[in-house]
C-alpha cells in the first residue's frame, strides 16, 4: 500500500509539471475592436501569463469572440493560423507578426520604432507606405489607430 501511494503521488507530480501554465494576469476591460473584417464594442477580458495571451470578447454576457495567442493565432470559431496569416485576414499584411501579441501586452511594436516615453507609459507614431499608426500605452488604457488601413483597437482596462 505504501509503494503504491508513493507510485501515485511520484505520477501526480510528474504529470502536474507537464500541463499549461496558469494564468498570472486577468484583468477585465472595455474593448473596442474594428478593421474590416471584425467589429467589436464591449465587455472583453484580457489574461496572459508568459508564454500566451488571450483577449475574450462579451456581449450581453455571452462569449462572441476570442483571439489567443501563443506559437499560431486562435480566434473563435475560426481556427488557428499563424501569425502573418491572421495579420492578412484581420489587420494588414504590412504589420510584423507578433504585433496584435504586443498590443495586447502593452508593449512597443515596429521593434520601438519612434518611441515616446512619458511618466506613465509610451506612444509611437508609426509612419509606412501601407500604414499610418498612432499607438499609445498607459496603465489603464491601450490604444492602436491605424488610419491608413481604418483599424482601431482600444482597451481601456477597468
Amino acid at each position: 500500500m505504501q509503494i503504491r501511494w508513493t507510485l501515485l503521488t511520484a505520477v501526480a507530480l510528474l504529470l502536474s509539471g507537464c500541463g499549461a501554465k496558469p494564468i498570472v494576469e486577468s484583468q477585465s476591460a472595455l474593448v473596442v475592436f474594428k478593421s474590416k473584417q471584425f467589429k467589436f464594442a464591449d465587455q472583453g477580458y484580457l489574461q496572459s501569463n508568459e508564454d500566451m495571451v488571450s483577449l475574450e470578447l462579451f456581449s450581453a454576457g455571452t462569449l462572441v469572440g476570442k483571439f489567443e495567442i501563443e506559437n499560431l493565432v486562435c480566434v473563435l470559431g475560426e481556427g488557428c493560423l499563424i501569425k502573418s496569416s491572421f495579420n492578412s485576414r484581420f489587420l494588414s499584411e504590412a504589420y510584423p507578426d507578433d504585433l496584435l501579441e504586443h498590443i495586447l501586452r502593452g508593449k512597443p511594436i515596429f521593434e520601438g520604432k519612434g518611441i515616446q516615453k512619458s511618466e506613465h507609459g509610451f506612444e509611437q507614431h508609426i509612419v509606412g507606405d501601407s500604414y499610418l499608426i498612432t499607438y499609445k500605452v498607459s496603465p489603464k488604457m491601450i490604444y492602436f489607430k491605424d488610419r491608413y488601413n481604418k483599424i482601431l483597437i482600444k482597451i481601456k482596462k477597468q
